[in-house]
């Protein structure tokens, strides 16, 4: 019998995406494959249409693929069930999409939503976390950029999950809340040991955060490897 084990967290095998338009098909990803293990950082770089955002979308199922598939622990994600998934699989976006309400409810919803109520001082702690403390009870509609977004972090940690995808999370932020976000992010990632998924146009960025690099154009990868192969070469 043999000994290997899969580690691999997340893995995405020849993964694609093409839409049918009245003017005829879109292929929008095609053939993109990768693996993670737990607390790798995967940087997903290129230029704008290149299918970054595809790709992210459709490692939680917002979106779905055409062919290939996700694997989660060596399991086709088809097969879990899609909230269950989507709880495992942590999603912060480009602009904090805050419910209207308090810091403390927004962090509250997602386990609401299985059932599971975080206590006051389960909520103080994640707003610890990401550098909030003393904002639970804070409207929403107050707070900066750079606040807002550290409420959608915290929100997304409520969850706990094993792998967070993070869609350019720092490009819409002045650059002083950008490198705390940026900071931030990495070291709650490094901390909790999560696999992470990080879209970004910042090369410098990727080179920071990230353990490996993929590089798209046009939809399909250009280059898979450490920042050192892609970036320094």
């Amino acid at each position: 019998m043999s000994n290997f084990m899969n580690t691999d967290v997340l893995q995405a095998v020849r993964l694609s995406r093409t839409l049918d338009l009245a003017s005829g098909p879109k292929c929008l990803l095609r053939d993109v494959s990768f693996r993670l293990e737990q607390g790798q950082i995967l940087a997903v770089l290129g230029p704008s249409g290149a299918g970054k955002s595809t790709l992210l979308r459709m490692l939680n199922r917002l979106d779905e693929p055409t062919d290939g598939t996700i694997l989660f622990h060596g399991k086709d994600y088809r097969e879990m069930d899609t909230r269950h998934l989507r709880r495992r699989i942590g999603m912060v976006m480009q602009h904090a999409y805050l419910f209207p309400g308090t810091s403390a409810e927004n962090v509250r919803y997602g386990p609401a939503q299985h059932g599971d109520g975080l206590a006051d001082t389960q909520v103080s702690e994640l707003m610890r976390h990401v550098g909030m403390a003393g904002y639970e009870d804070r409207d929403v509609a107050n707070l900066s950029g750079g606040e807002a977004q550290r409420v959608s972090i915290a929100r997304a940690l409520a969850n706990q999950p094993e792998v967070l995808l993070l869609d350019e999370p720092t490009s819409a932020l002045d650059d002083a809340s950008k490198q705390d976000i940026e900071r931030l992010l990495v070291s709650l990632v490094r901390e909790r040991n999560t696999t992470c998924v990080w879209v970004t146009h910042d090369v410098s960025q990727a080179k920071r955060v990230a353990d490996l690099v993929l590089k798209l154009e046009g939809g399909q990868a250009a280059g898979l490897g450490t920042p050192q192969e892609l970036l320094d070469a």
